[in-house]
């Protein structure tokens, strides 16, 4: 039976680079949705103007979104999908009006918008929400050495991660595995990767936060 799991968490808490090593992993069986590779018309004008065009940027970004969501939906195969529709509402939408560029009004359009739509959606099997410090953002943010991440901010970064953690704290629509990832190495310790493969495989069906004892870790090192 297809499963579709929805990996989500902050930006270079290291979401795509999971979801193909999982892939890879785990075989045909499973196939990658990622970040959809679209031009944003109205992204140019968002960056001269937040405050005039975010609520049309968002509008954008969520459309696009939901057609994924749908299209993994009627995928033939199980699905690891990364960052999932909910991200884009609850975290960065929500953001953009805390910060004052996007209008009262316009807000709760959009927010009407985006919960009608959501019901008619079948929600993942699991969302695999991975957790990680500013420090640890920021790090991995460096390390990947994207020009336009240079001006993200410690205080941006951690202002979403309270968004994230509010809204994983109240997420009902299926369960829920919080991975604590500041002392994973996926990438360099396979063992690692093994140890969030067998919690995945585990916890499909439930809601739990995932709890590695340092021996465990260093033990999944040597793998």
């Amino acid at each position: 039976m297809k499963k579709f799991v929805a990996v989500a968490g902050n930006i270079g808490v290291g979401k795509s680079t999971l979801v193909r090593l999982l892939c890879e992993k785990l075989g045909s069986d499973w196939q990658p949705f990622y970040e959809p590779v679209t031009e944003n018309p109205y992204l140019v004008d968002f960056y001269n103007d937040m405050a005039a065009w975010a609520f049309h940027s968002q509008v954008f970004f969520l459309t696009h979104r939901l057609r994924v969501h749908y299209q993994i939906s009627r995928h033939p195969t199980s699905v690891f999908q990364d960052r999932s529709v909910y991200e884009d509402a609850e975290i960065f939408a929500q953001n953009l009006f805390l910060q004052g560029y996007i209008h009262p009004r316009d807000y709760e359009t959009y927010r009407n918008l985006y919960e009608t739509l959501v019901q008619f959606l079948p929600p993942p099997d699991l969302v695999l929400y991975l957790r990680a410090s500013v420090p640890t953002l920021l790090t991995r943010i460096a390390r990947r050495g994207r020009s336009y991440e240079r001006a993200i901010s410690s205080e941006y970064l951690a202002g979403l991660n309270r968004l994230y953690e509010k809204w994983i704290a109240g997420f009902t629509l299926c369960p829920v595995l919080t991975i604590p990832t500041d002392d994973l190495n996926y990438v360099a310790h396979p063992g690692h990767l093994n140890l969030v493969v067998r919690k995945i495989q585990e916890k499909l069906t439930g809601k739990e936060e995932v709890v590695f004892e340092p021996e465990e870790v260093a033990r999944a090192a040597e793998d």
